[in-house]
């Protein structure tokens, strides 16, 4: 089945609106003989209505929708099982991302043993793995593919129009409270929802009509205008008051992003026709989860290379001088980030030649592949709440369950000839 380049075009445009947004909300402070970073939002009253450009994970998520959709039938139709399928996806994430943690964790017990105080090195190890949230919350959905493409095909539109009113109850019932277990059930309902928004651009339901996808953006355009004019919900689609747990105002936000997104599909895709512009689009495809990964380490090393030494000013957070450094900031960022991704990736060359699986397939496979998944979503959400050092040391316990869940998910079965001819799709 041939590729959706405005869906990879997507994708990377996505990550690299979550990458700039990151760089621009981040800001270095060193007073005291001390380095630390805040968030710009809270000096910059206005910042929250920025948000909306650079929160376009919504778009990563209808992507991946469509993606695991398309991949999911294609290689079903081939033979290829339920726990062949998860397994293959989700390592695709795990390894690379082992990589990165192992180099964290390096860094974390380097900067220790350098004598750096253990407030910095935790305040750093918490920036450079906040990120990682989006990983468990994506391969739970890669695992639910099966059950929720099959509910599509049922009920259609119908499922995410339900699993929105249900996100809606939630964020009602626990607004203003404590972030729960009824509250993280957003973490499914609404960017599950967006997931399954993925499967009606992928077999047209949601796209067949010029209309629908206007209709997407128009309504969620209407409730978020509500849900604001309300006062019951922050402008802000990036800070925690929409995305920790998600709301249904940011799902609002969401219908209206990726509604706009599907209506552009056909005049962009015919842009993409040239080969050039399409070849241009795979090479940097081909290195976005690294690119997300990894996009946190330049920040620190500029601050710790360029803020203490005083090469940096520090211009008020939110005044003219510090936007106008900001396109240096990003310049600078940009100019570390590309080189590190390319040494990554010759780095994790050899990983291409790692096994898709390992052992004797059985009747407990699938069983041991959830508990695999249940434990790397686990130790991979600790870490993005936690960081890499909590107190100034790493988790011992978090790290051994995110190496339990990899190697539980890496040791059910071997891969069929099926999953390895079609380990690209």
């Amino acid at each position: 089945m041939p590729r959706n380049r405005y869906a990879d075009l997507l994708r990377v445009l996505a990550i690299g609106g979550v990458i700039y947004g990151h760089w621009l909300l981040v800001s270095f402070t060193y007073a005291h003989g001390r380095l630390w970073g805040v968030d710009a939002l809270r000096f910059v009253f206005w910042g929250r209505w920025v948000t909306w450009v650079f929160q376009v994970l919504p778009v990563f998520f209808l992507v991946g929708g469509y993606v695991n959709a398309q991949s999911w039938a294609a290689h079903h139709a081939a033979g290829e099982t339920w726990t062949e399928w998860v397994r293959d996806r989700v390592l695709r994430l795990l390894w690379p991302t082992a990589v990165y943690v192992i180099v964290g964790v390096a860094g974390v017990m380097i900067a220790r043993a350098a004598g750096v105080p253990p407030a910095e090195v935790a305040e750093a190890g918490w920036l450079v793995a906040l990120h990682l949230w989006f990983l468990p919350v994506y391969i739970v959905l890669v695992a639910l593919t099966r059950v929720m493409l099959a509910a599509h095909r049922r009920w259609g539109l119908a499922v995410p129009a339900v699993m929105a009113i249900a996100a809606g109850l939630v964020s009602l019932a626990t607004a203003g409270a404590q972030v729960g277990a009824l509250g993280l059930l957003n973490y499914l309902l609404v960017w599950g929802s967006i997931h399954q928004w993925g499967f009606g651009w992928q077999d047209q339901s949601l796209t067949s009509s010029r209309w629908r996808p206007w209709a997407l953006a128009v309504g969620g355009g209407a409730l978020l205008a509500g849900l604001l004019t309300g006062r019951a919900f922050s402008p802000d689609m990036v800070g925690s008051g929409n995305t920790n747990p998600p709301s249904i105002a940011l799902l609002a936000f969401a219908a209206l992003q990726c509604g706009l997104v599907l209506a552009a599909e056909r005049p962009v895709s015919r842009w993409l026709a040239a080969g050039r512009r399409w070849h241009r689009v795979r090479q940097v495809n081909a290195q976005v989860m690294n690119a997300y990964l990894w996009h946190f380490v330049p920040a620190i090393v500029i601050g710790v290379a360029f803020y203490p030494t005083g090469i940096a000013p520090q211009p008020g957070i939110g005044s003219a001088p510090w936007f106008a450094l900001r396109l240096a900031w990003f310049a600078l960022l940009t100019v570390v980030l590309v080189p590190l991704v390319i040494a990554v990736a010759l780095a994790e060359r050899p990983m291409l030649r790692l096994p898709a699986g390992l052992g004797r397939a059985g009747p407990w496979s699938p069983v041991l592949l959830l508990a695999g998944i249940a434990a790397s979503s686990v130790g991979l959400s600790m870490l993005a709440i936690r960081g890499f050092a909590p107190g100034g040391h790493p988790p011992v316990v978090v790290l051994i369950a995110s190496a339990a869940g990899l190697v539980v998910t890496l040791f059910t079965g071997r891969a069929s000839s099926s999953a390895a001819a079609g380990a690209s799709t």
